[in-house]
């Protein structure tokens, strides 16, 4: 009981007590109370889990996910939280990589419907927070409503538009990169680019001959040529589902020496320092402020999700 008082109580230990008690320690080769067993005692980590649904290095490549990443990091930082970052690409191994992660609670960065991992999650009566769907029983959903942002940045892109187009974050795993025609939103798995695709085709009704561009993943730089591709069918309007991905179209546009927003008008989504830089028009939305709601689910200290704000912020890249 004493050795116990040295390690998890020492205020309670004298001084002389606590020093023999570790010189004992020190020659035994005890290092004091293994963690993993005293987590499992109290039912508590003092960690939260991230599950990425991507590769490790993408939580510090990707913009948005820096963004998200670094709220859900602030609300650990006051709440003394730890973080664990897990990644899941659609491998075998996914499911029991995150059913074996030591955690309070979990937060999913975007994933498809029919992840298993949403019912490993769910299942460990945890918290659990899953930002921008989809949406599942025992969690909780954080983000805007991207159908209905997606309506109102079409209709301020496509005005005088001839040749609308969209650039498209991916439909599925497989991450296939390729262009469409009107592609069926009911076939994308992905919820915010199904919600964001639903929303422009409710502005344009009839969307049977809409090229569509989908990208592997949300990078500017790998995006190039799909960009390229859309203004090569005439597209004189496009709207993309990032301002990562609206930066590929607006340097396509520059290489085809095309005025904007004369000659092409663009719009993203997200409301970074650099739209605001380019003359970006862009849903803007506080992918932090999201990140802080989600950690403050996965420690169980928020109670039902609300939606998430967002507005149309409109600048010189559209008419």
């Amino acid at each position: 009981m004493t050795v116990s008082y040295c390690y998890n109580q020492p205020d309670r230990v004298a001084p002389e007590t606590r020093r023999r008690v570790r010189e004992a320690a020190a020659e035994l080769g005890y290092r004091g109370p293994d963690p993993t067993a005293r987590s499992l005692r109290r039912r508590h980590v003092g960690a939260i889990g991230v599950v990425l649904g991507e590769h490790l290095a993408y939580a510090f490549e990707d913009p948005q996910a820096r963004r998200f990443l670094a709220g859900v990091a602030e609300v650990c930082r006051e709440r003394g939280s730890g973080l664990n970052l897990i990644p899941t690409t659609g491998a075998d191994d996914d499911v029991e990589r995150v059913r074996s992660a030591s955690v309070d609670g979990y937060i999913v960065w975007t994933t498809v419907d029919t992840d298993p991992v949403l019912e490993v999650v769910t299942g460990q009566g945890k918290p659990v927070a899953i930002h921008g769907g989809p949406a599942f029983p025992g969690a909780r959903v954080v983000g805007i409503d991207n159908r209905a942002s997606a309506r109102e940045l079409a209709a301020r892109t496509f005005t005088g538009a001839q040749r609308p187009a969209v650039l498209s974050f991916p439909f599925d795993r497989d991450r296939r990169p390729r262009r469409e025609t009107g592609p069926s939103p009911g076939g994308v798995s992905f919820p915010v680019t199904r919600e964001r695709l639903l929303g422009i085709y409710d502005h344009l009704e009839d969307a049977s001959g809409l090229p569509v561009a989908v990208v592997a993943r949300n990078d500017r730089e790998e995006a190039a040529n799909l960009a390229d591709e859309l203004l090569g069918t005439g597209a004189d309007a496009v709207v993309a589902m990032s301002d990562q991905l609206a930066f590929a179209v607006l340097d396509a546009a520059v290489r085809r020496g095309l005025r904007v927003p004369e000659d092409l008008a663009v719009a993203g989504w997200d409301g970074g320092p650099d739209a605001e830089a380019a003359g970006l028009t862009t849903i803007t939305q506080s992918l932090f402020a999201q990140g802080r709601d989600c950690a403050l689910i996965a420690l169980g200290e928020r109670g039902a999700a609300r939606a998430a704000e967002w507005t149309a912020t409109v600048r010189t890249s559209t008419r």
